[in-house]
Parts: C-alpha cells; sequence; structure tokens
C-alpha cells in the first residue's frame, strides 16, 4: 500500500498519523518492515503562475547586458541568484548553468523566489501585471 496525503493543521494531522500508525502497528509487529516520508510540500500552482506572470513582465521590460531574454531564461538566471547555483563549461563552448528546479522547490522557497524576481524587477523598473490580469488571484 501507498498513500499519499497533505497535511494542512494539527488535528487533521494528528488523525491522519493516529490512522496511519493503527494501520502500520500489526504489519511492524509482525515483523514487516515499511517506509515513511513526511516533506514539506511543494510549491502552489497559484505561486507558479504568478512567477511566470512575473517572469513575462521583466523578459518583456528588461534588456539584460545588451540582449533580451525569454522568461525561461529569466527563471534560470534569478533562480541562480537565490539558490547560487554552479556554472560548468558546456560541451562545445559556452557555459551551463547546474542547479535546482523550480518544480522541486516547497512553498517557502518558492516564496523567496518571488520576492527576489520582484526586488530585481524594482531595481529594473518594471511594471508588474496587477494579478487579476495576469490570471492570478490573491
Amino acid at each position: 500500500m501507498s498513500h499519499t496525503t497533505t497535511l494542512f493543521n494539527a488535528q487533521q494531522g494528528h488523525q491522519t498519523i493516529a490512522s496511519l500508525w493503527a494501520w502500520a502497528k500489526p504489519k511492524l509487529l509482525a515483523g514487516q518492515r515499511l517506509e515513511l516520508s513526511i516533506k514539506e510540500a511543494k510549491r502552489s500552482t497559484q505561486q507558479n503562475r504568478l512567477m511566470w506572470a512575473r517572469l513575462g513582465d521583466i523578459a518583456r521590460q528588461v534588456v539584460w547586458h545588451g540582449q533580451k531574454l525569454s522568461g525561461e531564461d529569466w527563471k534560470i538566471v534569478l533562480t541562480a541568484g537565490l539558490k547560487k547555483q554552479r556554472v560548468v563549461p558546456g560541451i562545445d563552448s559556452g557555459f551551463v548553468v547546474l542547479g535546482d528546479s523550480t518544480s522541486r522547490m516547497t512553498v517557502a522557497e518558492m516564496n523567496d523566489l518571488l520576492t527576489l524576481i520582484e526586488a530585481f524587477g524594482a531595481q529594473q523598473n518594471v511594471k508588474f501585471a496587477d494579478l487579476a490580469a495576469a490570471g492570478v488571484s490573491d
């Protein structure tokens, strides 16, 4: 059996873990081995939409060292600024950024990235679209 659930508050978390213990205890007493994994929730869909809206605003308005970058390019640049990724030479030429994927970020990490994106945009005088116009609700 494999089961994944999201814990939202202490009461629901306690009930879920108690139920899981009731299921696991006889199996453990019978000598079975079980695996348990608890991790922080990943970024939300809302955070992802906001990130792409903000990156699009930056891509349309900022020229970076003489170049217009795509939203995807800005995601790499700004994520590298947050996560301090490594850069290695490419196979044929240029450089490749090695680093973290935003899809694996926790809610807190994505909040940090969104804060960095908005601070960078403010430094570059980016006019961010209204959240509702960007398809993102508060």
